[in-house]
């Protein structure tokens, strides 16, 4: 069930931290103040070329503390170094068939970056945990649930570029499964990603909450 249980884990956390960093240590401190926050998912990008050693080590510090992914992973290579590094998940800017079989075959949810309605359902069928709204969150804002779930209302949504505190609920109000942060929650010391993540994690459950009513 690790598939399932890691795709629950990012919907119910419901944002996540986009971690780009030159050192161990800073991943550290960043890892810490997310969750000293309550967010406790992490998307290590692999813009940067140690992003394997930063997986690494962020799980066997953290351990079941938090759920570690890779990101900008374009290639079925880079996927399984990714998972073999400990990478619980796999988020990119594009879709890629290979990826998506490396991913099933080590059952690792894989959240592929789609721009039309075709890719994304193309992303689908190809065993995709969630489908990242990418770049048209940064061209549409909220709106861009509508572009997706209007027609397919199943399909989960994973958005990040252009969300902030100010637009968070409205993203969430629109069905948007879990938001990527960069600045909000990688920028400042831990105690400042930690009052972020509180901030933001607050806005998430009270708008779930008052969606239910």
């Amino acid at each position: 069930m690790q598939k399932a249980d890691i795709t629950k884990r990012i919907a119910d956390t419901g944002a996540m931290a986009i971690v780009r960093v030159e050192t161990i240590e800073r991943g550290y401190e960043i890892a810490q103040g997310c969750l000293d926050g309550g967010v406790d998912c992490l998307e290590i990008s692999f813009t940067n070329s140690n992003a394997a050693e930063v997986i690494s080590a962020l799980r066997a510090k953290f351990k079941d503390q938090i759920c570690v992914g890779a990101g900008t992973v374009l290639d079925s290579e880079t996927a399984r170094v990714a998972i073999l590094a400990g990478a619980q998940f796999v988020i990119a800017p594009n879709l890629d068939e290979g990826v998506a079989k490396t991913c099933n075959r080590y059952q690792i949810p894989y959240a592929p970056g789609c721009t039309s309605v075709t890719e994304a359902v193309k992303g689908l069928e190809y065993g995709a945990a969630f489908i990242k709204a990418f770049p048209i969150s940064d061209f549409y804002g909220p709106k861009l649930v509508s572009v997706f779930k209007t027609p397919i209302p199943f399909m989960p949504i994973l958005a990040s570029g252009g969300i902030n505190l100010d637009n968070l609920a409205t993203y969430v109000k629109n069905g948007v499964d879990c938001c990527g942060f960069g600045g909000l929650l990688t920028k400042g010391s831990a105690a400042d990603i930690a009052e972020n993540a509180k901030k933001i994690k607050a806005i998430i459950e009270e708008t779930r909450a008052s969606m239910k009513k």
